[in-house]
């Protein structure tokens, strides 16, 4: 009994395995999870009340195209561009 004779596509089976999951448990999430952020900074609106990169909470008070400003305590206003921006509160 000689040796057998075996596909290539066998042999590159696991890793094309391998690679589905990395796909399904890290990219997938990681891209809805930026799209949904995306869709956030498009949708901000004048008094909302957000927390900035830098952790800093604050209400919108302007926004003009890219350039938002924040007031972050009374009389106290910042600009950011909406990259800027982590998340909405309550």
């Amino acid at each position: 009994m000689g040796p057998k004779s075996v596909s290539p596509l066998v042999g590159f089976l696991p890793l094309i395995i391998i690679f589905g999951i990395f796909y399904f448990l890290l990219i997938l999430p990681q891209q809805r999870k930026q799209k949904s952020h995306q869709m956030m900074l498009q949708n901000l609106r004048q008094g909302d009340k957000v927390v900035t990169i830098g952790g800093i909470f604050g209400k919108i008070v302007n926004i003009k195209g890219d350039i938002i400003t924040v007031e972050i305590a009374n009389q106290v206003r910042v600009e950011l561009t909406r990259s800027g921006i982590s998340r909405k509160t309550q």
